[in-house]
């Protein structure tokens, strides 16, 4: 939500496309130096709270400030995510908090919850960013404060989060140092994960949700308010389709579930421009929207399963740093292409790479397999 709100926030600062590209460029930077907490030292709650602190000034300092520059220089250092993912300081502390958890069996089927919960309320904060043009409509608030509310309650849920931090238990020894370990015996298939994630990001950031916002207004005219609502639903069908995930990789193995879900969902997506009307775009953001996300929790575990348990923080901060440089530069790349035209080049480009991307993954990592895939081929 917060990310949508803050593109045509800042479209309405001024209309050249590019100018919402470079803030969400500016937002996705910000994050690879926060995202890295095996360089920091301190417990994972005391990080997390800190983060949660981040948070809450981040909103306070959006809704307080509305020149241009001052806003690229609080997205640069604060941590409101344009793409309501996982690239942020949040993933890597809470991803190599819950492996601990449970065990391998139990692991993808974690990351699943753990991701449907994260896509859920995204997509509610989606279908919230319209909110200040109803408000707008129907009784008459300004525009321009009705934002600045939205980014009070983006303030006040990092409150919150500090509170639900802050009281973590669950009989999780949060004294343990994130990174017990650099990377050591896994330090090559990490990188090759890290430089295959960053294509995948770089990927995704040429059609993030705000970016996207921004296609559908130019090349159909569809209103903030529709845009949050086509939002809401497309993400509670990537939420719910995640859950499938854990099922499916007990079959086919978590390579498979992360190739041959997102293969197809990348097809649709380059499909999508070339669709004559609004209806048929949206009917193949949807198809590619119910198996986009069905990688995420298997990516997660994958990359949690392959390292050893010391080297997990590292290999979560290792992954994540890069995904998030990565995606810092394809913003401002959507943002001229869709200055120049609105054919939708910027989602010919993103479903293109991605493909290269599932391919490259199938190619290098087929034959690494978690030691639970492992023992279960030596059962059979």
């Amino acid at each position: 939500g917060g990310g949508v709100r803050s593109r045509f926030f800042l479209t309405g600062v001024n209309t050249e496309s590019q100018l919402p590209g470079n803030l969400t460029l500016a937002q996705l930077r910000a994050n690879p130096e926060q995202a890295n907490p095996a360089n920091l030292t301190g417990n994972q709650q005391t990080l997390l709270v800190l983060a949660a602190v981040l948070m809450a000034v981040t909103g306070a300092a959006f809704m307080l400030v509305s020149s241009f520059w001052p806003l690229l220089v609080v997205a640069i250092v604060g941590t409101i995510n344009p793409s309501s993912g996982d690239a942020s300081i949040f993933g890597p502390l809470e991803q190599s908090l819950l492996t601990r958890t449970v065990d391998a069996a139990h692991r993808t089927a974690l990351f699943a919850r753990y991701s449907l919960v994260g896509a859920l309320i995204g997509a509610l904060g989606a279908q919230a960013a319209g909110v200040p043009e109803w408000l707008r409509q129907w009784l008459s608030i300004d525009p321009k404060l009705a934002v600045q509310a939205m980014f009070a309650l983006y303030g006040l849920l990092g409150i919150a989060s500090l509170f639900i931090y802050r009281r973590l238990k669950s009989g999780i020894d949060l004294t343990t140092e994130m990174a017990t370990q650099p990377l050591a015996q896994s330090r090559r298939t990490v990188y090759k994960l890290a430089a295959l994630f960053s294509l995948d990001s770089f990927a995704g950031g040429l059609a993030v949700q705000s970016l996207l916002a921004l296609w559908l207004f130019q090349r159909f005219e569809l209103s903030i308010v529709a845009a949050g609502s086509i939002f809401f639903w497309t993400g509670l069908l990537s939420a719910l389709s995640q859950l499938a995930a854990a099922p499916l990789a007990r079959r086919i193995g978590l390579i498979n579930t992360m190739v041959f879900t997102h293969l197809p969902a990348n097809i649709f997506l380059v499909l999508v421009p070339f669709m004559p009307n609004l209806t048929l775009a949206l009917i193949f953001l949807s198809l590619r929207a119910a198996l986009s996300q069905m990688d995420v929790p298997a990516r997660s575990s994958y990359v949690m399963a392959v390292v050893t348990p010391g080297e997990r923080a590292a290999a979560a901060s290792v992954t994540a740093v890069p995904r998030s440089l990565a995606a810092s530069a394809s913003p401002a790349v959507a943002g001229w292409l869709l200055s120049m035209s609105a054919f939708g080049w910027p989602l010919v480009f993103c479903g293109g790479l991605k493909i290269t991307y599932d391919l490259l993954l199938l190619y290098l990592f087929r034959r690494i397999r978690p030691p639970e895939e492992q023992a279960h081929t030596k059962t059979h």
